[in-house]
């Protein structure tokens, strides 16, 4: 039937099917924020293709391409969560596929800036809708380093500190100057930025106000448990992979919440890595003994209480995936419930979900 005509062009020709378009994120709208300063949006997605900054496996610079990829079935037409009762596609927030910042791959120094004046620029621009005081930023890496340029322009924009929740198999608290053959090496590394980020003061130091790490199962330096010693006394609580076994998925999202609250603002940092290798090769830094991805998934549903000013999936690096992309493809999962759960606080904020509230402000 023929169905032409400028009107109705739109209707014939306009949604994609999931395997054709273009590579942004969930056939997102693709935009260059960064050299389009008046792009304004609720949330963006933004790759950071760098990985110059790790200690091991090199690879995840390719990983915002492959996680993009890999959200391929995800569109606006075929979005809806049925455990957050939303489509987060079509809802209040205009979320937008900003591309990748542009990175230098031979001087890190220089990428770090690179990354965090890209991430004030972001983070500080107007919002769409009323129900988001400031953008939030999902960043697809690029290795871990990233946080440290992420933490460092949201103590920008909103003028404190925050907390941290990092899903991963490795602290990424250790002090540079106990690596081996440091020989006074830059400080920024895929292993160090949350130390660094202390240093700073990016994180909240109260007592009260602590981070978290969840799905941990490293080994440590040396002969002792100083690692984790030390990073107590940088005012983070830890739960490891192992703990799943005993309390369960709800048990780790129980502990979450107890320490975070649904009011404090956290950013959301998402290693594949705390996946058992079996679930997600593709990574720099694989550690046997992880969690499966369907663990994953339901933690990161039921923290959806959370006030998540920021996130990020990182150390995706698809050269050492399967055939399938299942690493690439369980990273595109966790940004969906990502968007989920933010566009699920905000309409809770207008009283059109109950059981969600609180404010995204700081």
């Amino acid at each position: 039937m023929d169905q032409g005509g400028a009107g109705r062009a739109g209707g014939k020709w306009g949604t994609d099917w999931s395997f054709t378009g273009f590579g942004a994120f969930a056939h997102l709208d693709y935009v260059k924020c960064l050299t389009n300063p008046a792009e304004k949006f609720d949330i963006a997605i933004v790759g950071a293709p760098f990985d110059t900054a790790v200690s091991y496996r090199p690879g995840a610079r390719f990983g915002p391409r492959a996680i993009r990829q890999a959200s391929s079935r995800q569109t606006a037409f075929r979005g809806f969560n049925p455990r957050a009762n939303i489509n987060p596609y079509q809802n209040w927030a205009k979320i937008v596929d900003c591309g990748d910042i542009t990175i230098t791959p031979f001087d890190n120094n220089i990428a770090r800036e690179q990354m965090t004046q890209a991430f004030k620029e972001l983070g500080g621009r107007g919002t769409v809708s009323a129900l988001s005081a400031r953008p939030k930023i999902i960043t697809l890496g690029g290795d871990h380093s990233l946080a440290l340029p992420a933490l460092r322009a949201l103590k920008e924009i909103y003028g404190r500190p925050v907390r941290v929740l990092h899903f991963d198999a490795h602290l990424d608290t250790w002090d540079p100057a106990a690596y081996p053959s440091y020989w006074g090496a830059t400080h920024f590394n895929h292993g160090s930025m949350f130390w660094m980020a202390n240093q700073e003061g990016l994180l909240s130091n109260a007592t009260n106000e602590q981070s978290v790490h969840a799905g941990l199962r490293t080994r440590l330096s040396g002969v002792t448990n100083f690692d984790n010693e030390d990073d107590t006394a940088q005012n983070w609580i830890r739960f490891s992979a192992d703990d799943i076994d005993e309390v369960g998925t709800k048990g780790i999202v129980d502990g979450i919440i107890k320490t975070l609250g649904t009011e404090d603002p956290v950013y959301l940092s998402l290693d594949i890595d705390v996946l058992d290798p079996a679930f997600a090769p593709g990574t720099g830094t694989p550690e046997p003994g992880g969690w499966t991805t369907r663990e994953l998934i339901r933690i990161l549903r039921d923290i959806e209480g959370l006030n998540v000013v920021g996130a990020d999936v990182v150390e995706v690096a698809p050269a050492y995936q399967g055939q399938g992309e299942e690493t690439a493809l369980a990273a595109a999962q966790a940004v969906y419930e990502m968007l989920s759960s933010i566009v699920k606080r905000g309409m809770g904020e207008m009283g059109r979900v109950k059981g969600v509230g609180g404010k995204d402000e700081l």
